[in-house]
């Protein structure tokens, strides 16, 4: 039983973004280093969040309490805007590396139930860091600041959803509403269109068949 929540709730989490990277990166070595690059800006900017937490505990020098409270909710900000900050010093890399690129081609359920809403919440994550990205990006090409208030704002509002409400199903459903949005948004900003989801629905996409093909 244990072995099959953790598989399970393994496949729920990162399933999605397993199959995106077989199917959309691993076929092209380029994406590849753009992915490993993309995760290396994120850990750095975790890095830092750390650090910045654990000066304050330090300055602060309380552990417990309701200071500890107020250093969570400061932690998770700063976490946030460390994070956009350096998602967009990465698109900015992009920008410069893009010229450069041109030139080259029961007892149990408690427990359980808990895992399984902790598997869908990073499922979750996951997706809306994808999303987040492509609609941070196409705001800092177009010059649209807007935009990517938008996405600050909500990435604030999904962590903190995290972090005030204890209830796992309100977390789950506010978090997988900005996860629609942000999908949907994300999905016209990269091109799509209503014709474009009917056509590949229906596997009418002669475009989307034609590259299949030649992947293979």
């Amino acid at each position: 039983m244990t072995a099959a929540v953790f598989f399970g709730c393994a496949f729920i989490a990162f399933g999605p973004a397993l199959a995106l990277y077989i199917f959309t990166i691993a076929s092209e070595p380029l994406r590849i280093i753009f992915l490993i690059a993309g995760a290396f800006f994120w850990l750095v900017s975790l890095l830092l969040s750390s650090l910045v937490w654990f000066m304050a505990e330090t300055i602060t020098g309380h552990k417990d309490g309701p200071v500890q409270k107020y250093l969570l909710i400061f932690g998770v900000l700063v976490s946030v805007f460390i994070q956009e900050v350096f998602r967009f010093a990465y698109y900015r890399l992009l920008k410069k590396a893009n010229e450069g690129l041109k030139a080259i081609n029961p007892d149990e359920t408690g427990p359980s139930m808990r895992l399984l809403a902790y598997a869908f919440m990073t499922l979750g994550i996951v997706l809306l860091h994808i999303f987040w990205g492509i609609v941070f990006f196409d705001g800092c090409e177009k010059r649209r600041w807007c935009t990517l208030l938008v996405v600050l704002l909500t990435h604030l509002l999904v962590s903190a959803l995290t972090l005030i409400s204890p209830h796992y199903g309100i977390n789950l459903v506010s978090s997988y509403t900005v996860l629609v949005l942000m999908g949907i948004w994300a999905f016209f900003v990269a091109g799509g269109s209503f014709r474009s989801l009917k056509l590949c629905l229906l596997c009418q996409d002669k475009d989307f068949l034609l590259f299949n093909q030649r992947s293979r």
